[in-house]
């Protein structure tokens, strides 16, 4: 662990650190930005006198932060500010989270924690795949990895032979990157006669888009890897916010900074562990843009509060299910991206591109899955497209096509595309 005395802290004594750091957050939201108080009502953060107490305050939307660009949200002077941060929208608005040198420095610890999670340490070559730039992810794994003294490679996106030459020539072990990437490496590296077995590649953390366990296990056998999924976001401070550990049994979110809520998207009503929402982020240590109540519409559950075998103590979620808009909905019925891909990819014939085309079709809701696959045999096809009836309840056409037929963009995958009504 890189910090043992605080990922471990007995239950009773995280929360009174939790409750303690909201009170500073909200006085530091009221002291810095009264517009942003005002917002948040008539409150004193010494009468904040339980963690339920958040439950009074609003909830805190994309939209909200999108409306105050660039600073209306902000709670420092901007002098105070080193950088900044975005999260692109389809408004064309972005959400700028600026950040202090206070922040810089939190969201080194929390990588730090994230990557000793994942099993690194001063001996491992980091190959950092995310982005240097306005979007967070390279800096994060940057920054973590110098706190406990790994060989970065930072390489960023992209030229993916070269990926792979370096990895080779630098002794690579662990790989950061979008969940998506690791599957062009494995492509490209297959195309090129590049044996990934001569490497020393041993880690992979992986985010930033929702993946199945079918994916991570078609993953880990072709690269011969452990792999972590860790998540995060440009608003909450970026990557880091959590990771799974060596158990694999549910993300650990880090509770000394973040306040974490599971909320039934339609009502707002807080639901009980176990029981399936969105969860909701309150930032305990964010100077620059602090958090209450803030909706990440991540789809997941609290697995437990308890301590987990790997004797960390932060509570552990659900790996991301979905996101709330990335729900769809065909024929009555709503489901997700990746239940569709845990029923494809539980077969060996499919290979791990897909693409979801929905559309209307006379009037009527259609339906179409591309799934590249090895064989075009039509047994394949009404075995998939019976397993998507049985467990989604819906009619599907999958259509088997030949791999490299489905686009690769740049960048995290497409997995959806709507058509406009025929």
């Amino acid at each position: 662990m890189y910090q043992p005395r605080l990922e471990t802290m007995p239950r009773e004594e995280l929360e009174r650190l939790q409750l303690k750091r909201l009170r500073q957050t909200l006085a530091h939201i009221k002291a810095h930005n009264p517009a942003y108080a005002k917002r948040l009502g008539d409150f004193e953060a010494e009468d904040i006198r339980d963690l339920s107490d958040i439950r009074n305050f609003p909830f805190l939307t994309k939209e909200d932060l999108r409306e105050a660009y660039p600073f209306g949200m902000a709670c420092a002077a901007k002098e105070d500010f080193v950088r900044f941060h975005m999260s692109s929208g389809t408004t064309g608005t972005p959400v700028i989270n600026p950040f202090t040198r206070s922040d810089v420095e939190q969201w080194s610890e929390i990588m730090a924690r994230c990557l000793s999670a994942a099993g690194l340490s001063h001996k491992d070559v980091l190959q950092i795949t995310p982005g240097f730039g306005l979007f967070n992810g390279g800096f994060g794994f940057h920054y973590g990895a110098e706190r406990i003294g790994c060989f970065v490679v930072p390489i960023g996106p992209g030229r993916t032979l070269m990926q792979l030459k370096f990895m080779k020539d630098f002794g690579t072990t662990a790989l950061a990157a979008i969940s998506s990437y690791p599957l062009r490496l494995i492509e490209v590296a297959k195309a090129e006669g590049f044996d990934l077995s001569d490497t020393k590649l041993r880690v992979g953390v992986f985010g930033a888009e929702v993946w199945s366990d079918e994916t991570r296990r078609f993953i880990e056998k072709e690269l011969g890897i452990e792999t972590f999924d860790i998540i995060g976001m440009t608003e909450t401070g970026g990557v880091g916010l959590g990771i799974d550990c060596a158990a694999h049994n549910g993300i650990h979110v880090w509770e000394d900074h973040y306040l974490v809520e599971i909320i039934d998207p339609e009502t707002g009503e807080v639901l009980p562990n176990g029981e399936e929402g969105e969860m909701v982020v309150t930032t305990l240590t964010r100077e620059g843009l602090p958090l209450i109540r803030y909706r990440t519409r991540d789809i997941t559950r609290v697995i437990s509060r308890g301590r987990c075998s790997c004797g960390r103590s932060m509570l552990r979620v659900d790996r991301i299910k979905g996101r709330t808009d990335d729900m769809l909905k065909v024929k009555g019925v709503n489901f997700y991206p990746r239940q569709i891909e845990e029923i494809i990819m539980r077969h060996p014939e499919v290979l791990p591109d897909y693409l979801i085309r929905l559309g209307k079709r006379a009037g009527k809701d259609f339906i179409d899955i591309l799934v590249e696959s090895t064989t075009r045999d039509e047994s394949l096809k009404r075995r998939l497209e019976e397993e998507i009836y049985n467990y989604l309840g819906f009619r599907a056409n999958v259509i088997l096509v030949a791999k490299g037929e489905i686009p690769r963009p740049p960048g995290k995958a497409v997995r959806v595309e709507r058509l406009k009504p025929e």
